[in-house]
């Protein structure tokens, strides 16, 4: 099965590009998503009331989202707490969609990972292609903020992530997305369509 990795910064337009491959007929796997499943386990929630406090849980016992993103993204080192608690838990999620997909006889399937740092410290490491989404700085912030995220905390975000500068150095494949988003689109199928040629 081939395993198709999407990269990029908060407002890149990793999504665009997932969305280019999933209307070819590809499967896909969304890591922010097994992220936010994981945090209705009981042990995830307990472990982060630990780690961050008892508020970053609302009124019903659910996690609270921007809370928990201003306290895990303040610093370096509160993202590694966060990611100590988390990131197991979805490598393990994640390993196991991959399996029931390979069963299933799935041929090709895209997976979007706004967390990568490298292909030897994540599940990155089973990529058979990575494909970096670019754009300017000030760009990536209009759009995350215009999708309605407050400005700060996507500036906060952005900080802990690693560069497009390095995301390039470690994709395969970079698509530079400054235009708009039906460009993003057609580069992106007509790059599948001689990728599957090939």
């Amino acid at each position: 099965m081939e395993k198709i990795f999407i990269i990029g910064g908060m407002g890149a337009g990793k999504s665009t590009a997932r969305k280019a491959l999933v209307d070819q007929g590809l499967e896909y796997i969304d890591l922010d998503k097994i992220g936010h499943e994981i945090h209705g386990w009981q042990v995830v929630k307990d472990d982060l009331v630990e780690a961050f406090g008892p508020d970053v849980l609302d009124e019903e016992g659910n996690v609270n989202r921007p809370v928990l993103a201003r306290k895990a993204f303040k610093n370096p080192a509160e993202t590694r707490k966060l990611n100590r608690i988390t990131m197991p838990r979805i490598e393990d999620a994640f390993t196991t969609k991959l399996e029931d997909l390979e069963k299933a006889g799935c041929e090709a399937v895209v997976v979007e990972y706004s967390i990568f740092k490298s292909r030897s410290m994540s599940v990155a490491d089973q990529a058979d292609v990575i494909i970096a989404v670019v754009a300017p700085l000030d760009v990536r912030i209009q759009r995350a903020v215009a999708s309605g995220f407050d400005e700060q905390d996507v500036r906060r975000r952005i900080a802990q992530q690693i560069t497009d500068a390095e995301r390039i150095e470690r994709a395969d494949v970079v698509f530079n997305n400054d235009g708009t988003k039906e460009e993003l689109y057609n580069q992106v199928v007509t790059w599948w369509n001689d990728f599957n040629e090939a």
